[in-house]
Order: structure tokens, then C-alpha cells, then sequence
């Protein structure tokens, strides 16, 4: 029997960048909530990776801890889901063609952020990619906001509800690597993306590069 081979992909920084489209609807909400601030772009992909509740304690520093700043980063969250669904993000070159070239050669894709729940939803219905089921292109998903727990714990979760006998994490920053080295699997870095890794690892300097190291690293 052939061993099950999986590729578990991170979001913000691997797949897609949202960081624009994300600032332009929390600023929406924020200015709603009577404050006269502009969350940027930079802002967004300085907490890229991160769980919800700690970008809110880092972007949100002029709110009051608490119910006032829950209040706000939950209005957030339920605004960008709906704006990124319509709107979309920038996909990195080559993405939904690398995936289905993975899984003609008989990978297993799956998707593991620190996001909030619905938010790689809208990023799938947005460019109307089949998910859910060994069928479709991402067979399964998980995020932070469905469960609360952190980025190891799910990426063990996906591995153990999948049956992977062998399974890779692809990301983009320190973090990523950290959750992947505690998860017990091996990591590819999106060197594209918005960090850099302390230890040296195998690495992808385009999306499309991944054929081709994943047959390495899953040997």
C-alpha cells in the first residue's frame, strides 16, 4: 500500500497576501466604532500569522481592554470575511495550477492558519476552489477560530483526522517553523513571504518551486 502523502499550507504570506484588502475593512469598522484611526497595510502584515486576540492587543492599543476592544476585533473579523469573499486578495503566481500539479502526482492538500473561523472559507469561495472533501483540490482546513488552539495542535489535528503517514507544513515566518518543529514535521520555507527563519530548512522561492522540493522533503 502507498503511504499518504500530505501538504499542509499556511495562508497570509504563502498562498495569498490579503494584507490590503483586510486593512481597507478593518478601518471601515474602526472608524465606525467612533475612532478616527487608518489600519494600513503594513500594520496587518506586521501581525500576519498571528491569533486574532493578540493582533487585536497590538493593533488596537487605543481601545479599552476587554469588552470594548473584543467588541471591535470581533465586528473585524465578521466585516473582513464578507469583504474578502467579494474582493479577494493577490494570489502568489502559479497557485492553483502548482496545487493541481500536486495533486495529479498524488499529494493530499490541506490548509492550517491562525486565522479566524470563516476567514479561509471566504479565500476558497472567492476563487472557487472545491474543498472539503478527498475529491476536491483542499481536501480539508482548519484555523485557530474554529477551536482555539494553537498552530501545532492543529497541524497534528489535520494530520491524525487525514490518516497522513507522511505530511510537510509550508509558511512563511518564525512562527510557522516553530508550530511545524513542535508538530514533529518537516517545513518548507515561502521565502516570498513576510519573514525569514532563524535555522537553515528547505525553502520555495516561488509557489511554483514546490513540485520539486516537496518530492525532497517527503522522499
Amino acid at each position: 500500500m502507498s503511504e499518504k502523502k500530505g501538504i499542509i499550507f499556511d495562508m497570509d504570506g504563502t498562498v495569498w497576501d490579503s494584507s490590503e484588502n483586510v486593512a481597507k475593512s478593518w478601518t471601515v469598522k474602526v472608524k465606525e466604532a467612533g475612532f478616527d484611526k487608518v489600519v494600513t497595510r503594513e500594520d496587518i502584515q506586521s501581525v500576519m500569522g498571528k491569533p486574532m486576540d493578540v493582533i487585536a492587543d497590538t493593533l488596537f492599543t487605543y481601545t479599552k481592554k476587554g469588552k470594548q476592544r473584543n467588541a471591535l476585533r470581533e465586528a473585524c473579523e465578521t466585516y473582513e470575511n464578507e469583504y474578502l469573499r467579494e474582493h479577494g486578495g493577490i494570489l502568489y503566481p502559479k497557485l492553483v495550477e502548482t496545487w493541481e500539479k500536486l495533486k495529479k502526482q498524488g499529494y493530499h492538500l490541506y490548509i492550517v492558519s491562525n486565522c479566524q473561523a470563516g476567514y479561509v472559507e471566504a479565500f476558497l469561495e472567492h476563487y472557487g476552489i472545491a474543498w472539503g472533501t478527498p475529491d476536491c483540490l483542499i481536501e480539508d482546513i482548519e484555523c485557530y477560530g474554529n477551536n482555539f488552539l494553537q498552530k501545532d495542535e492543529n497541524i497534528k489535528l489535520v494530520c491524525e483526522r487525514n490518516n497522513l503517514d507522511k505530511a510537510c507544513y509550508v509558511g512563511d515566518i518564525q512562527s510557522d517553523y516553530d508550530a511545524t518543529t513542535k508538530a514533529g514535521l518537516p517545513f518548507i520555507h515561502a521565502t516570498y513571504g513576510f519573514g525569514t527563519i532563524n535555522t537553515e530548512t528547505a525553502k520555495i522561492n516561488k509557489f511554483s518551486d514546490l513540485p520539486k522540493t516537496v518530492k525532497e522533503v517527503l522522499k
